[in-house]
């Protein structure tokens, strides 16, 4: 059988099933560290319930997946979990599912092994929101989740540091409320509205645009040029200005 013959027989197995997210649907990728408590726990043993150094790296992992090809209009990270924004009309890999969950996945787990000196891996899948207020709620689900998770993590790492086992801490606070669990750190010396705000929001990266100042160097007169750069926001805005905050980058 001739090569051209075999490549088009078996070709059809790998793209027969490929699903493309059609135009006009907004496409978010989210990926997840696997195995990660582990990894930040025994492995390197992080500090907990939040560690800069980790962060770092997880904000690290997010400017490099927001350059590294793809037109990403807006990214967030909170613990080990990264959500990306892809432009509206982005026509990369066909929009091909398969394509953008194996590239990114492996992109980011690439990148972040090499800024902690050690294996890290992420899966990734896509999220395909057919309007704006979906990918406004996507992203104000991810921002709670992660104040959620904050109040959750500082409780349990509380009761740990009082001695207390793995079983017995997370016990401690199933079915206790929102507001117990703020008093629970307040009565042991925490005020948890006072923690900094990427532990309770997440951390967001999105692209500005800025005017420099200069001169052409051939006519010796003024000029401006623009500089494209990452901003990485360590301070989101909460709620109601969270979702208005997300309107900026869903431009069509």
């Amino acid at each position: 059988m001739k090569f051209d013959d075999l490549d088009k027989k078996m070709r059809v197995f790998e793209t027969e099933h490929d699903v493309c997210v059609l135009p006009g649907i907004y496409i978010v990728a989210r990926l997840d560290g696997r195995s990660f408590t582990r990894l930040t726990k025994e492995e390197w043993q992080f500090e907990a319930p939040f560690d800069v150094q980790f962060r770092d790296i997880m904000v690290g992992t997010l400017a490099h997946l927001m350059d590294c090809g793809f037109k990403v209009n807006y990214g967030y990270t909170q613990s080990d979990e990264i959500s990306l924004l892809l432009d509206f009309n982005t026509d990369l890999f066909q929009r091909k599912e398969r394509k953008l969950n194996s590239i990114l996945a492996g992109e980011a787990s690439a990148v972040f092994s090499l800024l902690l000196g050690s294996r890290g891996v992420f899966d990734c899948r896509v999220s395909q929101l057919p309007s704006a207020n979906l990918v406004m709620d996507y992203f104000r689900w991810r921002h709670e989740d992660a104040h959620r998770n904050a109040l959750n993590a500082h409780c349990y790492w509380l009761a740990r540091k009082q001695g207390k086992s793995p079983k017995a801490a997370a016990a401690e606070f199933v079915g206790v409320s929102v507001a117990d669990k703020n008093e629970y750190l307040f009565r042991h010396g925490t005020n948890f509205n006072d923690l900094p705000n990427w532990q309770k929001r997440g951390t967001g990266a999105y692209w500005e645009t800025t005017i420099k100042e200069g001169f052409n160097p051939l006519t010796g007169e003024a000029a401006q040029a623009e500089r494209r750069s990452l901003r990485v926001d360590y301070d989101l805005p909460m709620k109601d200005e969270y979702s208005y905050f997300i309107q900026q980058f869903l431009a069509q």
